[in-house]
């Protein structure tokens, strides 16, 4: 399904090509609540953040606690050194759409 009224539309033949194409035209990311494909592509983000691929902020929007119980188990991760804690804190967490915007703003200002 196209949005006919953006300012542009990039078709991509993958789901491996369309994430290449988000990185490349992204200065951010905020991660709003969703499924499989989301997941997807918050961890392909982050992964290549902690790889040093990337230093662009990457924001979850946690609206109503969707992601609590995902960001209980990361901390168990970390607790269990399966991820550093440093690798963590590179997901910026806000409670609501407004203190998403703010994080990505403070990032982009440091």
């Amino acid at each position: 399904m196209a949005d006919t009224n953006a300012d542009e539309l990039i078709v991509t033949a993958s789901m491996a090509e369309r994430k290449t194409v988000i990185m490349d035209k992204s200065d951010g990311f905020m991660v709003l609540p969703g499924g499989l494909g989301t997941l997807d592509e918050l961890f392909e983000v982050w992964t290549l953040a902690t790889l040093g691929l990337h230093d662009k902020p990457i924001v979850v929007l946690d609206s109503n606690g969707f992601y609590r119980a995902m960001a209980e188990w990361l901390r168990t991760l970390v607790s269990d050194n399966f991820v550093r804690s440093e690798a963590l804190q590179m997901l910026l967490v806000a409670p609501d759409v407004q203190g998403a915007f703010d994080l990505l703003e403070e990032t982009w200002t440091r």
